[in-house]
């Protein structure tokens, strides 16, 4: 079983940034593709950023790209997500996510991630 848990987020005025975390424990990490998405209420939860499982690529949300940044440390068996620049649109439930196989998978695909975190909200004021 593996759990993951993500920290770091919290209220920011807008042009701040914040370093979101996620940690894993039960299984390790590396072999698999992870991401981040967000969520409000009332809204469908939408992708933010995703990683390849060597860190080799990563796959960006047009509306964060140039200002978010995701990145991976296996050895730690942990992602980020580096936000800069926020705007109030990126208010959100943050949560990360394990994909469901070690293959290739399709970035912004719900279905492709199996193991989801409890998220951490992010509020980004105006």
């Amino acid at each position: 079983q593996v759990q993951l848990v993500e920290s770091g987020g919290g209220l920011v005025q807008a042009g701040g940034s914040l370093r979101l975390s996620c940690a894993a424990s039960g299984r390790t990490l590396s072999a698999y593709t992870m991401a981040w998405f967000r969520q409000v209420p009332g809204k469908e939860r939408e992708f933010v950023a995703s990683i390849t499982r060597n860190g080799g690529r990563s796959y960006y949300q047009d509306s964060v790209k140039g200002r978010f940044t995701i990145s991976r440390d296996n050895a730690k068996n942990t992602v980020y997500l580096q936000m800069n620049s926020l705007k109030p649109e990126d208010t959100g439930d943050y949560c990360c996510a394990r994909a469901r196989t070690t293959a290739w998978a399709t970035p912004a695909a719900i279905y492709e991630y199996e193991y989801w975190g409890q998220g951490t909200q992010v509020t980004v004021s105006s």
